[in-house]
């Protein structure tokens, strides 16, 4: 008799934590924050479990709902983990059934076994199906354009944060914060992040840029400031079958003096192969590099009543001035304003500016989260702007926009 018992509390038990994850999925899906049903249903979060052959038990916080959860809480104002468990112990609340302990240990534990790659696979999946729906109208002179830049976030003063993402050698000890740096890849088209490395502050923007070339496709262009152009980078563009577009680096002396005119502030130059292997490069990949490569080189001017006239030098690897004129150029490094702010949504408007994990395996999946939620809203922007006839890029992520409504 008491193994009956013990059975049959058991199936009460297991039909209770059912029935509250279906109240919390069925109110997730429709109210909270974003339309979960439409932009990230749970048949596609069971999919991508399944692919990763992860198994998990039946409890309330199982991996749907704690993505859902999680999700929420960082589009939300008050980010902390007691307001994310108030919220879902309210939904339950208003059905009468049962309703969990108070106590975040639980959410927070669920959180914790959720797969960093899980999270990152569920990105790129995102991204992904809004790239499925751009047409030859959105694209730039028939190409996809990529816009690649780096940030930096913070994170709390914890000794794991600290051991993997020391604070400036500048500040004094217990005087400073954690800090990541991060590199993305935007695409110019939907706004959507495609792809996102993460690594210590002291990173050079150029050595996360090459941990992100391998998420291109052959014939994407990719823009970007002065910090990307190296001799190295471009070579290996191309070898991509990809294109660039980027300032000139500060460092190289190129006159215009020299090479073939092509149009007005515009040649054709020749760039030699350093004389010696730069800091990020092995001897072998530098041994690799051809003599020379050509590219071309545009300037322009600035002028701002008041100001310094500031000139401006690109280089590109699109040498076909019939197909890539030169205002068209000059007007595409002009779009790369889009990728700043793209990051300030996901820095300021987002809030991920400051995240609240406290070890550093948490602090990337935080950031895989952001980056999830910014995805989804950028989807639901481009439904948006293409049922009623608006540029998708032109719409806000600002927090009163019914994005978050």
């Amino acid at each position: 008799m008491k193994y009956f018992l013990e059975d049959e509390q058991a199936n009460i038990t297991t039909i209770t934590v059912t029935l509250r994850v279906q109240i919390l999925k069925q109110k997730f899906s429709q109210s909270l924050g974003l339309p979960f049903k439409e932009l990230l249903p749970s048949s596609v979060i069971e999919q991508a479990l399944s692919e990763l052959k992860i198994r998990y038990y039946r409890r309330l916080f199982d991996p749907i709902v704690t993505l859902w959860v999680f999700l929420s809480q960082v589009l939300d104002t008050d980010k902390s983990c007691h307001n994310a468990v108030s919220k879902v112990i309210a939904y339950l609340a208003e059905i009468g059934v049962e309703i969990p302990s108070t106590d975040t240990s639980a959410y927070c534990q669920a959180r914790a076994r959720l797969p960093e790659e899980l999270l990152e696979n569920l990105f790129s999946q995102a991204a992904q199906n809004i790239e499925e729906k751009v047409t030859i109208e959105h694209l730039w002179c028939g190409r996809n354009v990529k816009v690649i830049d780096g940030s930096t976030v913070s994170m709390p003063d914890i000794v794991d944060n600290q051991s993997c993402y020391p604070q400036p050698k500048s500040q004094k000890d217990g005087c400073g914060f954690p800090i990541a740096k991060i590199g993305v890849i935007f695409s110019l088209a939907t706004g959507a992040a495609i792809a996102l490395c993460i690594d210590v502050l002291n990173t050079h923007d150029i050595k996360l840029a090459r941990k992100l070339y391998k998420f291109l496709n052959p014939l994407d262009i990719l823009l970007g400031d002065r910090a990307f152009c190296a001799y190295a980078d471009l070579v290996t563009l191309l070898k991509l079958e990809c294109d660039a577009v980027f300032r000139k680096h500060q460092a190289r002396k190129t006159s215009m003096r020299q090479g073939k005119v092509v149009g007005d502030c515009d040649k054709l130059v020749t760039w030699y192969k350093p004389k010696k292997c730069p800091k990020g490069l092995s001897l072998d990949e530098f041994d690799a590099l051809p003599q020379t490569i050509t590219v071309r080189e545009i300037y322009y001017y600035i002028v701002i009543p008041g100001f310094r006239t500031e000139r401006v030098s690109l280089i590109t690897t699109l040498l076909d001035k019939a197909t890539y004129s030169t205002l068209d150029i000059v007007g595409l490094y002009g779009q790369r304003w889009d990728v700043e702010l793209d990051l300030r949504h996901l820095k300021t408007t987002l809030g991920m500016d400051v995240l609240r994990c406290k070890t550093s395996s948490m602090v990337r999946k935080e950031i895989y989260v952001y980056l999830l939620a910014y995805n989804l809203l950028r989807s639901l922007m481009w439904s948006a702007g293409t049922t009623y006839g608006t540029p998708p890029l032109r719409l806000s992520i600002h927090r009163h926009s019914p994005s978050f409504k």
